[in-house]
């Protein structure tokens, strides 16, 4: 089971739009995004660039490296089928939470579903 770790305050993260924060030993990018806070793995699976450095699109957060576009609440990837670890977050007084485990990545059955054999 998840803990919750304590990482920022909630008023920091909404005035700088974008932190990275340690959880257990994990670098993890927050976004506050239309009023939501979004936390997704800062190392990108494709070429391990830095996406707190990324362009925010809508929902999405650009890869600086190679524009793979990811989701900031699934992870997802549409153009690659790739996923990208993402985090449970929550607000406590004032505070931006975050789970110590990401969400599990759906198996391959499960993408097909969405997506459709890959080609």
């Amino acid at each position: 089971m998840a803990e919750w770790v304590d990482v920022e305050d909630l008023a920091n993260l909404v005035r700088r739009r974008r932190l990275v924060v340690d959880v257990g030993g994990r670098p993890v990018a927050l976004f506050y995004v239309d009023g939501a806070v979004r936390a997704i793995d800062n190392v990108c699976t494709h070429k391990q660039r830095e996406l707190n450095k990324g362009t925010i699109l809508g929902d999405r957060v650009v890869c600086p490296g190679h524009q793979w576009a990811f989701d900031l609440e699934t992870g997802y990837e549409a153009k690659k089928c790739k996923y990208q670890p993402v985090f449970p977050t929550r607000i406590e007084d004032g505070r931006v939470l975050v789970a110590d485990e990401p969400m599990p990545i759906p198996d391959e059955e499960t993408i097909q579903a969405v997506d459709g054999p890959a080609a």
